[in-house]
């Protein structure tokens, strides 16, 4: 990690566009993520936010600018950097006929974990997320919550300074979300910089603390969410939301 570096994310001037010039595109990006924030990326289906965040990870890679991650190039093959940070896909992101801590055990040698320290991680990570009496079943036996909860220990399985959370919540009972936004919480509190993407905005509004809303690849709005809110004269994510994308439907 850079000494002394203030941002966990920083990007300047980043433009990227897919081959077929048929999905969105960014041009001259800038946003800049300070450590320690519980950052939210908002915007409708199509604007760019998954895109925004494989690059960010590296999954994609810009065709100009550059993208920053504490200080490091994101992107490429470096696996000091890939250490950075952790992320939680939308999509389950582990092997459904393992068991959690069988799960545990893969991805954390897989992030350059020893031993003790995957053992140890493993027995903190299921207490904490509810999991230690499953510990040993299959995962494809449990729950649409529970798998939830197995795939945000996997992202955290290495304490990685940098989160990406992609609509971590979603499909879960009301207990659940408390739960998982609860323990985001206290990773934030321990140094984490949280960097989450969501439709859920009445959840976002208990999370984050600094926003951005992004449509056709590009910023509309960002900033404190307290400061944007009255900026905008509104008292809700979900009615600023509407009042800058508009009511239409987005595919």
């Amino acid at each position: 990690m850079v000494a002394d570096q203030p941002f966990a994310i920083n990007i300047e001037h980043m433009g990227f566009g897919y081959p077929d010039n048929t999905n969105v595109s960014f041009a001259d990006l800038n946003l800049q993520v300070a450590k320690g924030t519980r950052f939210g990326l908002f915007g409708p289906n199509g604007a760019g936010k998954t895109t925004l965040m494989n690059l960010m990870t590296g999954v994609l890679t810009a065709n100009e600018g550059s993208i920053k991650l504490l200080g490091h190039e994101a992107g490429g093959q470096n696996k000091d950097v890939n250490k950075l940070f952790g992320f939680v896909p939308q999509d389950f992101s582990f092997y459904h006929e393992l068991s959690p801590a069988e799960n545990l055990e893969f991805f954390g040698a897989w992030a350059g974990l020893n031993k003790e320290e995957i053992n140890s991680r493993t027995d903190e990570l299921l207490n904490i997320l509810g999991l230690a009496d499953v510990r040993n079943k299959p995962v494809q036996k449990f729950s649409g919550g529970m798998k939830r909860r197995v795939n945000l220990a996997i992202g955290v399985i290495h304490n990685p300074p940098v989160l990406f959370l992609d609509e971590p919540t979603v499909g879960v009972d009301v207990q659940t979300r408390q739960a998982i936004i609860s323990y985001l919480h206290k990773l934030n509190q321990g140094g984490t910089t949280l960097i989450y993407t969501s439709h859920q905005l009445n959840e976002a509004e208990d999370l984050c603390d600094y926003i951005a809303m992004i449509d056709e690849g590009r910023i509309i709005t960002h900033g404190p969410i307290g400061e944007v809110l009255k900026e905008h004269n509104h008292h809700s994510l979900e009615d600023l939301f509407i009042n800058l994308t508009g009511k239409a439907y987005r595919n």
